[in-house]
């Protein structure tokens, strides 16, 4: 079991190296979720398969993830409809931190995310965004993947 210490910001301007990197697609659907900021959810990128379970809200979350096989993945996806996202992740350097920034398609196309993990709650305070992050959504669980699955993209509605 371990546990995911995160900050999520909505994304001002996309950087221009963006340009040279190269994403990993990836297909995420949720099976439950739950009250609690409880999920289980099943994830495709690019050829390898996982299933996660989620606990927890906010900053410091518990995490458990397991490798599917394919065949796994594809009798569980259709239990998923109506709880998806696609999306577009580039792993990229900020700072001495590796930020995971996802380009959304379909329902969610134009929203941009950028994630970065620590190893302690303290360096996640510590932690100084570059002028190209923006609002950090790390407590607005509008903006959490699950949420989006199921709701689409926020409004100025409070959840």
């Amino acid at each position: 079991m371990g546990i995911e210490i995160e900050r999520k910001f909505l994304v001002n301007n996309l950087p221009a190296f963006l340009a040279d990197l190269t994403g990993a697609a990836i297909l995420q659907g949720y099976l439950i979720v739950a009250e609690g900021g409880v999920e289980l959810r099943i994830r495709q990128k690019r050829t390898r398969f996982f299933q996660t379970i989620k606990m927890g809200e906010g900053l410091s979350r518990t995490e458990i993830e397991i490798e599917l096989s394919q065949e796994q993945f594809r009798q569980l996806w259709p239990h998923t409809q109506g709880r998806r996202v696609s999306k577009t992740r580039y792993t990229l350097p900020v700072g001495n931190h590796t930020a995971e920034l996802d380009r959304f398609d379909g329902d969610l196309s134009g929203l941009v995310l950028v994630e970065v993990e620590f190893p302690t709650v303290d360096a996640s305070r510590q932690f100084s965004p570059p002028p190209w992050f923006g609002a950090d959504v790390t407590e607005d669980r509008r903006y959490k993947n699950r949420q989006l699955a199921v709701y689409g993209i926020p409004g100025d509605e409070t959840l």
